[in-house]
């Protein structure tokens, strides 16, 4: 018989307190995200709540004006182009890493996702000083590789997440079949471990997209974007539009989270179906 979880007091007291922690530091993460999106609602001219009324002429702002959609279409351009490097890249380097056996892998694994532990002002120094050099600085292909090699840790960190999964025999069997590597590779290899490259790949768009102090460094005045426009908006004056700008990074970056979850799942689904 099998015995009733949380039997004792103490047992009780941690496991509610611990749930309890949980939903007050969430509370303090999210409360921040439920003010700005009601602000962006707001019919007055500064950032206020309590708001004055309801309007959605700020939305309506920042779609018809032309720095507004500068900046956007400069961080589709530059996060679709920054992403498909990252992708193709991080999925090399993936597979690479996960066949490998040698004494300093751990070590070469920690130099390929150095970019996320490196504080981010450094990188953004060192990326300057070295465009400089070969005459990358405010150019849109200097931009393009800089947010890139920010990308790539995240694409290496989830296909080598799901090749821990994957059957190596079914590439086997391919070769045995006669199958060329790339054709092993663009056939068996890619649809199965496909949830974790296009995963990794919707995180390298996200950060490209919300990138803004190596882009600071290294972009030309005209080259803004999105989040270098917000960052100008909130120097140069606090209106409700960067309310309904962030709003709209918001709905974005759920999106986004909602496609990786779903992507997940169905990773798992082929894993298991696999076995």
């Amino acid at each position: 018989m099998a015995l009733p979880p949380h039997t004792s007091i103490e047992d009780r007291f941690w496991h509610y307190g611990a749930r309890a922690l949980c939903y007050f530091v969430l509370l303090f993460l999210i409360l921040p995200i439920l003010i700005i999106i009601p602000i962006s609602f707001s019919s007055g001219n500064l950032l206020a709540f309590p708001m004055p009324g309801f309007s959605l002429r700020w939305y309506e702002t920042i779609t018809s004006s032309p720095a507004w959609l500068d900046a956007a279409k400069n961080s589709l351009i530059i996060g679709s182009a920054s992403t498909a490097i990252a992708m193709c890249l991080g999925t090399m380097a993936a597979i690479g890493l996960s066949r490998a056996r040698f004494r300093f892998k751990t070590v070469l694994i920690g130099f390929v996702v150095s970019p996320i532990l490196i504080p981010i002002v450094i990188t953004g120094v060192g990326t300057y000083f070295f465009f400089v050099k070969i005459g990358l600085v405010g150019t849109y292909p200097g931009l393009i590789l800089a947010h890139a090699v920010l990308s790539v840790p995240f694409v290496v960190i989830t296909v080598m997440a799901t090749l821990d999964g994957f059957d190596t025999n079914l590439t086997r069997a391919a070769a045995g079949l006669g199958a060329p590597p790339l054709t092993a590779f663009r056939r068996v290899m890619l649809p199965l471990i496909f949830p974790g490259v296009a995963s990794g790949g919707l995180f390298a768009f996200a950060t490209s997209f919300d990138e803004i102090v190596v882009t600071y460094f290294i972009a030309a005045p005209g080259q803004r974007t999105v989040p270098r426009q917000i960052f100008s908006g909130v120097r140069e004056y606090v209106s409700p539009g960067i309310a309904a700008a962030a709003t709209l990074l918001i709905i974005l970056s759920a999106l986004l989270l909602t496609t990786v979850e779903l992507l997940r799942r169905r990773s798992q689904r082929l894993r298991f179906g696999q076995r």
